[in-house]
C-alpha cells in the first residue's frame, strides 16, 4: 500500500536547501553569494529544532504543566467567586416598600367621601438572626483561604507525577539503548557462529546457530516491549504537556531531551541519616505546615465557623417597618389627619428546638470528621516518610554493590567465557548466559538508579512548603 510522505521541519528544510542551491548553481551572479554560505544557513535550519529539544528540561517540562493545569485556574475563580459571596453575605437584605390604597368606598370610588380612605406607603427592613451575617462572610473567607495551599499542593502533586513520568520515559529509552546494545554483541557473536558452522570448525553444530538466532528473536521481544512503556508513559505526559504549549512533543523529539539523567534536588536530605527521626512526636513538626494540612485547617476552621453560624438559629430575627397614611380633605375642605405608623417584628423560636438541636450537633460532628481527616493525613504522611526513608537506604544499598561489585565480576565473567569459546574451550551456552546475565544486571542499576530518583521526588513532596510559596 502506498504511504503518504510525511512532511516536518526536516523535509521543508531538505526542500529549502535543495531549491536554494539549485538557485545559486543556475544564478548568473552565483559568485556574489557564497556557496559556503549557503551551506551554513542549510545546517543552521536543519538543527535549529535539535538545538530547541536539548533546551526542554524537566524543570521546563514542570512549568509547562503547572501553566496548562486546569485545575489550578478553577481554584483561582473559586477563591475569587468565594471572596465575592463573603461580600455579598454581609450585606442587610434589601428593605421592602409597600403602597396601598385603603378604605376605597366602592360606590363611588370618590376619596374624599369616606374618612378612612388613604394612600399609604410603608417600608420594612428585616435583620438576621444574631451575628449571622458576619459569621457568614467570615466563613466564607476562611473558605477562599484554603484555596493558595490547595493550588500549592497541586502544584507539588502535579511535579511529582511528571517528574515521575519524566522518570519512566528516561528509564524506558535507556533500556532500549542497553538492549540495542546488547542484541549488537549478539549479532556479532551470531556471525561468528555462522561462519563456524559454514566452514565446520571447531565445535560449531546447527543447534549452536539455532540458539544463537533464538537469543536475537528474543532481544527483539525486550526491544518491543520497551518501546510499549516508552509509549505509554509518553502517552501520559502528553495530558501534562499539551502539543499547543511546546514546540517538541513526538516520541523522537521527546525521548531526544532525556538522554541524560534528569537533575532531581533532594529536599531535607539531612533527615536521611538522621536515624532518630522515626519518633512521630519529633517528625510531627515537619509535616503540620504542609500546604495540604495548612488547607485542612482552614476547613476546621470554617466548620467551627458553621457551628456557630448555626447557634444563631437560637436567637430572634428582627424586623422593623414604617407606614405613613395620607388622606384627603373632606367634602368640606376641610385638612384631615394623616396617620403615620411605626412597628417593630420578631419572632420567637419556642416550638423548633429539637431541629436546631440537630442541627448543630450536625455541624458538631462535621468538625470532627475534618479533624480525623487531617490526623489520618498526617499518620500517612509520617508513614509515607519513614517509608521512603528506608527505601533509600535499602536502594543505596544496591546501587553500591551492583556498581562496585556485582557488574564488574559479571563483565569478568563474559570476558572469560568469551575467550573460552573463541579458543574451542567453552559452551555458547555459557556466553549467552554471560551475556543476558550482564544485560539483566545494567538494566536492573538503571531500574535502580531511576527506582532512587522516584523515591526521593516522592520524598521531596512532603516538604512542599519549602520550595513552593503560596500563591494569593
Amino acid at each position: 500500500m502506498f504511504k503518504k510522505p510525511v512532511i516536518n521541519d526536516s523535509t521543508i528544510g531538505a526542500i529549502f536547501c535543495r531549491q536554494t542551491i539549485f538557485f545559486w548553481a543556475n544564478s548568473e551572479r552565483n559568485a556574489s553569494f557564497p556557496l559556503v554560505l549557503i551551506f551554513l544557513l542549510c545546517i543552521s535550519f536543519q538543527t535549529s529544532k535539535v538545538f530547541a529539544l536539548s533546551a526542554l528540561s524537566l524543570e521546563q517540562a514542570i512549568a509547562i504543566a503547572h501553566e496548562n493545569d486546569p485545575w489550578l485556574k478553577g481554584s483561582f475563580h473559586r477563591q475569587q467567586v468565594l471572596k465575592s459571596n463573603s461580600i455579598a453575605a454581609d450585606q442587610l437584605p434589601d428593605p421592602k416598600v409597600s403602597i396601598i390604597a385603603l378604605n376605597f368606598p366602592v360606590d363611588t370610588f370618590d376619596t374624599n367621601q369616606e374618612p378612612m380612605t388613604q394612600f399609604r406607603i410603608g417600608i420594612a427592613q428585616q435583620f438576621p438572626r444574631g451575628d449571622t451575617l458576619k459569621l457568614r462572610s467570615q466563613q466564607l473567607v476562611q473558605q477562599s483561604d484554603a484555596q493558595p495551599f490547595l493550588r500549592q499542593n497541586r502544584q507539588a502533586e502535579v511535579k511529582q507525577v511528571v517528574s515521575l513520568l519524566w522518570l519512566e520515559i528516561y528509564r524506558a529509552e535507556q533500556t532500549i539503548t542497553l538492549i540495542k546494545k546488547s542484541r549488537s554483541l549478539f549479532s556479532q557473536l551470531e556471525d561468528i557462529v555462522q561462519s563456524n558452522y559454514s566452514f565446520t570448525l571447531g565445535k560449531a553444530r546447527q543447534q549452536d546457530l539455532v540458539k544463537s538466532q533464538l537469543e536475537l528473536t528474543r532481544f527483539d521481544d525486550r526491544l518491543t516491549l520497551a518501546r510499549d512503556r516508552l509509549d505509554n508513559a509518553i502517552a501520559q505526559l502528553s495530558e501534562w504537556l499539551p502539543q499547543e504549549s511546546v514546540d517538541v512533543f513526538s516520541q523522537e523529539e521527546l525521548t531526544s531531551s532525556i538522554r541524560k539523567v534528569p537533575t532531581v534536588p533532594w529536599l531535607k536530605s539531612e533527615l536521611y541519616q538522621a536515624n532518630n527521626i522515626q519518633d512521630k512526636k519529633r517528625l510531627l513538626p515537619l509535616f503540620v505546615t504542609h500546604p495540604k494540612i495548612k488547607a485542612m485547617d482552614y476547613q476546621i476552621t470554617a466548620s467551627e465557623t458553621s457551628i456557630e453560624l448555626a447557634k444563631q438559629a437560637y436567637k430572634p430575627q428582627w424586623g422593623v417597618n414604617a407606614a405613613y397614611g395620607y388622606r384627603h380633605e373632606d367634602r368640606m375642605g376641610n385638612d384631615r389627619a394623616d396617620f403615620l405608623s411605626l412597628g417593630i417584628t420578631f419572632d420567637l423560636p419556642m416550638f423548633t428546638p429539637r431541629g436546631l438541636g440537630q442541627k448543630v450537633r450536625s455541624t458538631v460532628e462535621n468538625v470532627e470528621s475534618i479533624k480525623t481527616e487531617k490526623s489520618l493525613a498526617l499518620r500517612q504522611m509520617i508513614a509515607g516518610f519513614t517509608k521512603n526513608q528506608s527505601r533509600l537506604y535499602r536502594l543505596n544499598q544496591r546501587h553500591d554493590l551492583y556498581q562496585l561489585t556485582l557488574i564488574p565480576q559479571i563483565k569478568e565473567y563474559v570476558e572469560i567465557s568469551l575467550r573460552a569459546y573463541t579458543n574451542d574451550d567453552g559452551d555458547l551456552a555459557e556466553v549467552t548466559r554471560a551475556r543476558i546475565a550482564e544485560l539483566n544486571a545494567e538494566i536492573e542499576l538503571l531500574d535502580i538508579t531511576v527506582e532512587r530518583l522516584k523515591t526521593i521526588v516522592q520524598w521531596n513532596y512532603f516538604f512542599t512548603n519549602d520550595v513552593i510559596g503560596v500563591q494569593q
